[in-house]
């Protein structure tokens, strides 16, 4: 059996070589002689039963195989690259890159993202506010703050919050277009919907009348002019309780059918599995589930 190590050296000498298309300069990048490129090279040609080089006594090309292998030799040494990266970061402090997905929910965040920012200096974060439902694993996020499902048996999670909906309109809207008192009165109105990445609209929390067809005046893919729209007097809307709650307060928003909707939202957070003893994850997951802002 090859011994892992001279497999890993052969494996480095090969793409030095692919790349440079020259044992002596691969051998000038790797530190060793062009002799010790080509013999590493040869085992690894015996070891695989193929011939990744052609050779001639000036040049060398890669054979099809070669080229293939290529590919293989790259992604392996590359996954390498990243597990010592990660040895070296759970050894240590929260630092380096992070990149978090996560949906615009107005300063419900904010307090704990600040929090972060102030307690780890040494993390670079990079925020992705969409309502897009992402792949964390094949879009390479370390963690996502979702709204919704989380059906993902890659990921592992941790409930943020629970929220109410709420359905509103500015004052001004009302008095030009009437107080519904009743889902049904909603197909006389303008109603501003959201649309997901999907296609599919927002459901509105009308349990208690469940065969009203809520009419489509607007649609938006994004929560936050939604918002903008009805407190300019658009229409009505439906919302998570947190983000119109100040609204409410302020009076510039007016809450529509006060006792007839029923619907609770779930705020989580997400991260793979394979990232939780990252100390900049863990730390993130501790640092936005204490200072969630309900």
């Amino acid at each position: 059996m090859p011994d892992p190590l001279d497999s890993l050296a052969a494996l480095r000498a090969f793409v030095a070589a692919a790349d440079m298309r020259s044992f002596k300069i691969a051998g000038q990048m790797l530190g060793v002689s062009s002799s010790a490129i080509g013999k590493a090279i040869a085992r690894l040609e015996a070891q695989l039963s193929v011939t990744l080089f052609h050779r001639t006594t000036r040049t060398i090309s890669l054979t099809e195989p070669g080229g293939l292998f290529l590919v293989r030799a790259r992604r392996m040494l590359d996954e390498l690259r990243e597990g010592e990266i990660e040895l070296a970061e759970v050894a240590g402090s929260p630092r380096g890159r992070l990149r978090v997905a996560l949906p615009l929910a107005g300063n419900l965040l904010t307090k704990g993202l600040a929090a972060f920012v102030a307690d780890n200096p040494l993390v670079d974060l990079d925020l992705d506010y969409s309502d897009r439902l992402v792949d964390i694993v094949e879009e390479g996020f370390d963690v996502a703050i979702r709204t919704g499902d989380t059906g993902d048996s890659r990921l592992l999670h941790k409930t943020l919050c629970r929220f109410g909906w709420k359905l509103v309109a500015a004052p001004a809207y009302l008095e030009k277009h009437g107080h519904p008192t009743a889902a049904e009165d909603l197909s006389s109105h303008t109603c501003l919907r959201q649309r997901f990445s999907s296609g599919r609209l927002v459901a509105w929390p009308l349990p208690s009348a469940p065969g009203v067809d809520v009419p489509v005046g607007l649609v938006s893919s994004l929560i936050d002019p939604l918002l903008d729209l009805t407190l300019a007097g658009a229409g009505i809307a439906s919302f998570p309780e947190f983000l119109v709650r100040d609204a409410l307060h302020a009076g510039t928003l007016v809450p529509i059918l006060e006792g007839q909707q029923s619907m609770e939202g779930v705020m989580t957070i997400l991260w793979p599995a394979s990232r939780f003893r990252v100390p900049k994850v863990r730390a993130f997951v501790d640092c936005i589930a204490r200072h969630i802002d309900m």
